[in-house]
């Protein structure tokens, strides 16, 4: 089975490929470049660019939006997680946070899978809380201050953590599982 990730993001692509190729589904890359829509739903954002996406290519294709969701700073920066970490990155994050001391968080991600007509979305959410300052070497973006729920280590300090844990994996699984048991 061969299915296509539309992202521009070579991480994410590289989470998805490893994980997917474990289950017998070959992921391949598509590079996609797209004005997403603004909305405050990671939902709404996957299932308008997955339709895109598969307008373009005109084969089975998924897209996942991921957001970084923190309490003390009313869900920011949420669905503009991208662009946050372009223009402040995790230390402009801790910056806003201060001494806050509700540091409570969640990552969610929402996958839109479309083949032919239909789209299924698929999405899970990993809660935790923003550490007091970066810490670890691996992953991406915010890995460095996300302390996952029940665990001391950020997901940078434990990428096999992260890779057990995280939003992305929940829901690449909940797509393998679909993929399989459809047999598409």
């Amino acid at each position: 089975m061969v299915i296509y990730f539309a992202t521009s993001n070579l991480n994410k692509f590289n989470e998805a490929k490893e994980m997917l190729t474990t289950r017998g589904i070959t992921v391949e890359h598509f590079l996609f470049k797209h004005n997403e829509i603004r909305s405050d739903s990671i939902e709404e954002i996957a299932n308008e660019s997955v339709s895109v996406a598969h307008a373009q290519l005109k084969k089975s294709v998924f897209v996942e939006d991921t957001g970084l969701f923190i309490d003390a700073l009313n869900g920011f920066p949420g669905t503009y997680s991208a662009w946050a970490a372009k223009k402040l990155g995790s230390r402009g994050i801790l910056k806003l946070m201060g001494d806050e001391k509700n540091r409570v968080a969640r990552f969610s991600t929402s996958i839109a899978f479309m083949h032919g007509k239909t789209i299924k979305t698929f999405s899970a959410s990993c809660e935790g809380r923003i550490s007091e300052n970066t810490r670890g070497e691996s992953g991406f973006s915010y890995d460095s201050i996300f302390i996952p729920e029940g665990y001391g280590k950020t997901f940078a300090e434990s990428i096999g953590l992260k890779n057990k844990l995280s939003h992305r994996y929940q829901s690449l699984l909940l797509l393998s599982e679909y993929l399989l048991s459809n047999k598409l």
